[in-house]
C-alpha cells in the first residue's frame, strides 16, 4: 500500500553486496508514492561515494560486503554528514554487530527477513529522525545489557582460534606470550559464558563478534 505525499520523495541510496537484494528494494521503493532510489553501491568504498555525489537522506546499509564493510561505511559517512540517516539492513541478527552499528551512527537495525511493510516503516521513521531496531534486535540487546563486551584484541584472538590455530601459533600471530593468550582466553569464557573454545567460537558468531 503507498502513501500519499505532497512534499518530496524520500530519496534512499541502496547499499547492498547482492544485485538480487538491491533490485528487490528497488523495486519496493519504486512502488511508493513517497520514496524514490536515487542510486546504488556494492560496498562501502562505493557506498561513501555515492553518498558524497548523491547526498541521500536515507541510506540502506548491509553490514558483511567484501572490502570495506558496513560499519566502516557508516563511519566515513557520518564524517561526512553528521545528519546522515542510515538504516542497517542485514541478515546478521547478532547484538555485538548492532552495538557497533549503532555507534557507528547507524539510525536503525533491521534483519533483511523482516516483512516489506516494516522496512518501509523504518525508512520513513529514520527519515523522520527516528530510531529503529527490529524487535529481535532489541531483544538480544536487552539479554546482554550489563555484559561486558569483548576488547578488539579478545576478538582478534577468538578469530584466530575459529580458524583453528593453536595457543602457541595464536601467541606468534600476535607477538603475545603463550602464557597471555591462555590468560585472554579464560576472560573471553567468562566473559560469554562458555567453558570452551568450540562453544566461545559459537556464541561469538552468533552475537555477532566474528561477522566482521
Amino acid at each position: 500500500m503507498t502513501t500519499a505525499s505532497t512534499s518530496a520523495p524520500i530519496r534512499v541510496l541502496i547499499v547492498d553486496d547482492h544485485p538480487m537484494v538491491r533490485d528487490g528494494i528497488n523495486g519496493l521503493l519504486t512502488r511508493q508514492d513517497d520514496m524514490e532510489a536515487v542510486g546504488e553501491a556494492s560496498d562501502g568504498a562505493e557506498a561513501v561515494d555515492k553518498f558524497r555525489e548523491l547526498a541521500p537522506d536515507v541510506t540502506l546499509m548491509d553490514v558483511q560486503m567484501q572490502g570495506m564493510g558496513g560499519v566502516e561505511a557508516i563511519e566515513k559517512i557520518r564524517g561526512l554528514s553528521a545528519e546522515a540517516r542510515i538504516l542497517v539492513l542485514t541478515t546478521y541478527p547478532g547484538d555485538a554487530s548492532a552495538v557497533r552499528a549503532i555507534r557507528a551512527g547507524a539510525s536503525g537495525y533491521l534483519l533483511k527477513n523482516c516483512v516489506r511493510g516494516e522496512l518501509i516503516d523504518a525508512i520513513r521513521s529514520v527519515h523522520a529522525g527516528r530510531r529503529v531496531v527490529c524487535s529481535d534486535i532489541a531483544h538480544a540487546l536487552a539479554e546482554h545489557a550489563l555484559d561486558t563486551p569483548l576488547t578488539e584484541r579478545e576478538i582478534a584472538i577468538l578469530k584466530l582460534v575459529a580458524e583453528g590455530h593453536q595457543n602457541k601459533q595464536i601467541a606468534w600471530q600476535l607477538t603475545l606470550s603463550v602464557d597471555t593468550i591462555k590468560a585472554q582466553l579464560k576472560t573471553i569464557f567468562e566473559k560469554l559464558g562458555v567453558h570452551d573454545r568450540t562453544h566461545a567460537v559459537t556464541v561469538a558468531t552468533r552475537r555477532g563478534y566474528l561477522d566482521r
